[in-house]
């Protein structure tokens, strides 16, 4: 008999295995795959780097600051703000007090107004004085109407915040609730958006590693496929195995944690993506800098990020490794998908040659977050909600994020020492 059971061995759940295990509690994690990250997931193939979808990490979270080594995942960051693109046109708009080589080029920049660059400075000093919890319990409108109501000009939501936080929340039309705008603002305000050099998945191979180094044990290959709990005891069933424990946390994905606790709040409508990754010469390549590049006419792509521009270590020497990300899940096969990143790219970038773009790699994600229309948060489930001596763990208990996954798993394990 162990002293906590923790199904799933995401973010949340190696974050509440290390927490417990520091408190002296018998840990033991449960993953059904052959390795630890839930969603988040590397693969390393032929010298290249492929996160399961379009990831990065925004360094001002307060949990990952807690949970993780920040220095020790080798952090890769993007510069600052971001290119807006269209056909035949680029210009870029940065923070100038963040990065001032960018200064001229944010003032000359003419898809965005000067009004709402100095609405966006405003909005920046306004947050700075509030502490992102309270920020999460704020919101109840869309992103959309939030910057109508700030007085941001439909120029600037259509050519910038649209694809911007569209890839951000996944929702190009801006449905999702405001509070997640003025977190994840304030964030970008105070902090960095990085890649670790090993791939995104570095950061939950860091989180297993603290977690096996405060006592707790990991076992991967090996799903929790019943929970029962009775008379102060949680059985678990394992494969053909059954365990027994005192307490339980449950820290799968969202479908498998409605299925094992019967919890009908779990949010479990999916919200998805599809992200392509693509290689060109490097002596081929045009001059994108380290900025996420904003697709302003469609969403076909919704952005491209130049990920070997920022990590070399992404990509061989002499070749650059490109992602483009379509929101939603668009019926198209992977190569009409890829002809009109082609084609896209080649509107943007009018003077480069583009005929030796490889597609290497599609990632289909059909559920890479939940839906998060304004007042979400109401509904959302509280972790005590099995009762007894099980708890839920996961970004679903908090908002969709490595935040609200990390956040979670703190929580769990705090109530249950």
């Amino acid at each position: 008999m162990t002293d906590v059971v923790v199904a799933g061995g995401g973010l949340a759940g190696l974050v509440a295995a290390r927490h417990l295990a520091e408190s002296g509690r018998d840990v033991t994690v449960f993953e059904q795959a052959s390795e630890v990250g839930g969603r988040v997931r590397t693969t390393h193939e032929d010298g290249y780097t492929f996160d399961r979808g379009f990831q990065v990490m925004f360094s001002a979270y307060p949990a990952a600051k807690r949970e993780l080594d920040i220095e020790a995942l080798a952090p890769r960051p993007f510069t600052p703000g971001a290119t807006i693109a269209s056909p035949n046109h680029r210009s870029v708009l940065s923070d100038p007090l963040r990065n001032p080589s960018a200064a001229p080029q944010t003032l000359l920049n003419t898809d965005v107004r000067t009004a709402d660059k100095l609405r966006l400075f405003q909005l920046q000093r306004e947050l700075a004085g509030v502490e992102p919890v309270e920020l999460l319990s704020r919101g109840g409108t869309t992103i959309r109407e939030y910057l109508a109501n700030y007085g941001f000009s439909q120029r600037f939501v259509e050519r910038f915040a649209a694809p911007f936080y569209g890839g951000i929340t996944l929702d190009r039309s801006l449905g999702t609730d405001s509070s997640i705008f003025e977190y994840t603002y304030k964030m970008l305000s105070e902090g960095e958006i990085f890649v670790p050099a090993d791939g995104m998945q570095a950061m939950p191979r860091q989180l297993a590693d603290r977690a096996r180094s405060s006592g707790a044990t990991i076992e991967t290959d090996a799903a929790v496929t019943g929970l029962e709990t009775h008379d102060g005891e949680v059985t678990a069933e394992v494969g053909t195995e059954t365990v027994t424990a005192e307490s339980t946390v449950v820290a799968t994905d969202p479908e498998t944690a409605a299925e094992l606790t019967d919890i009908d709040a779990i949010p479990t409508e999916p919200v998805g993506c599809v992200t392509q990754y693509f290689a060109l010469p490097t002596n081929r390549a045009p001059t994108t800098g380290k900025r996420i590049i904003l697709n302003a006419a469609d969403d076909r792509p919704n952005t491209v990020a130049p990920l070997s521009a920022v990590a070399s270590e992404y990509a061989p020497a002499g070749m650059e490794l490109y992602s483009a990300t379509f929101l939603g899940t668009p019926d198209e096969d992977d190569e009409e998908l890829a002809a009109e990143v082609r084609d896209a790219l080649r509107s943007w970038y009018p003077n480069a040659s583009f005929e030796a773009l490889e597609l290497l790699r599609t990632d289909r994600v059909p559920f890479s977050q939940f839906a998060q229309p304004p007042g979400y948060r109401n509904s959302l489930p509280d972790p005590t909600a099995p009762g007894g001596n099980a708890v839920l763990a996961g970004d679903y208990t908090r908002w969709s994020s490595i935040q609200g996954a990390l956040e979670s798993g703190k929580v769990a394990a705090d109530l249950l020492q």
